[in-house]
């Protein structure tokens, strides 16, 4: 992996995983791809090339890939899971009628391809704690059915045509630097930038409800380290479970209040963020991506709140 296109790079996990690549890779480019509307800014804009990349427009990005030598392809073009159950339909089109885009684009230039899926592949029959790698898929949402057709798809790529197809799943994903869109797992950020701004958090997400997070520079690693494992010690492809911790919005509230003594926190809980959750595993074996390719977090809650305290501080004080 030298010159790498990643499409979808002003969003929350582009927008830091293109900057990363440009400082990892070196002697190689990184081209921030985007889409009218979401052009980049700052130093996402200064520190590399940025080119238009539609997902839906494959010529487009056959001739991004043609122009800087592209050998690999981060497509995290994607609606968020809420918001893919506000607008199913073109939730299918980004997510599936561009990933056959980006397949073909791949098979026709061989480039590798990493396109993330997620814990919303699962269901409500799927085992819920400790949900193993190999499992029963059922989601009930239009952005879980999209991620089950993206990780079959990408290994069909593989077997039949050879391309090096590579994903992991996501857990819910906090960061500081980028406000998400439309995830169920949303909260887990608000619920920071609320406590720091000295506001009561109005929590979508009811008590209880256990889910799968992990912290923006431990999810960047995975998408980076997956890429560059040895693919003769990978048994599985697209897509491995990833972990590294779960709670639910008590414990993440409790954690904040050891810093916030006088933190609040009301339930108003959406049905729509509820419903999606409940469908969704507490917590996911990973032992997959250790043992085949090294797979390790660094942060848990009480450091990934620490870190997220001091640079929302930084950010918004």
């Amino acid at each position: 992996m030298k010159n790498v296109l990643v499409i979808g790079s002003t969003g929350q996990i582009g927008s830091e995983l293109t900057m990363k690549l440009r400082r990892e890779i070196p002697g190689g480019v990184t081209v921030a791809g985007y889409i009218p509307g979401a052009e980049p800014k700052g130093a996402l804009l200064e520190s590399g090339p940025a080119e238009q990349a539609d997902v839906c427009d494959a010529k487009q990005i056959a001739a991004i890939v043609e122009k800087y030598d592209i050998d690999a392809i981060y497509n995290l073009a994607a609606l968020l899971s809420a918001t893919a159950e506000k607008k199913p339909l073109l939730a299918w089109d980004i997510q599936m009628n561009g990933l056959i885009n980006i397949l073909e684009v791949a098979r026709e230039k061989r480039c590798a391809v990493f396109t993330p899926s997620s814990i919303g592949s699962f269901g409500p029959s799927t085992p819920h704690d400790n949900t193993p790698q190999d499992t029963i898929q059922r989601p009930t949402s239009m952005y879980g059915v999209t991620k089950v057709a993206t990780e079959l798809l990408s290994d069909y790529y593989f077997h039949k045509y050879g391309v090096d197809t590579r994903s992991v799943r996501f857990p819910g994903l906090i960061s500081y630097t980028t406000l998400p869109g439309g995830g169920t797992t949303d909260y887990a950020v608000e619920i920071y930038y609320a406590a720091v701004k000295g506001e009561t958090f109005v929590c979508p997400i009811a008590p209880g409800t256990y889910m799968d997070m992990m912290y923006m520079p431990d999810a960047l690693r995975a998408a980076v380290q997956i890429m560059q494992a040895d693919p003769d010690k990978l048994v599985h492809r697209n897509s491995f479970n990833i972990a590294s911790m779960s709670f639910d919005p008590e414990t993440i509230f409790q954690a904040i209040r050891k810093e916030y003594p006088d933190f609040r926190i009301r339930y108003e809980v959406d049905p729509v963020r509820q419903g999606i959750a409940d469908s969704w595993p507490d917590k996911m074996d990973d032992s997959c991506a250790r043992a085949e390719w090294g797979w390790k977090p660094e942060f848990d809650l009480e450091s990934m709140t620490a870190d997220m305290i001091m640079h929302l501080k930084e950010k918004l004080l």
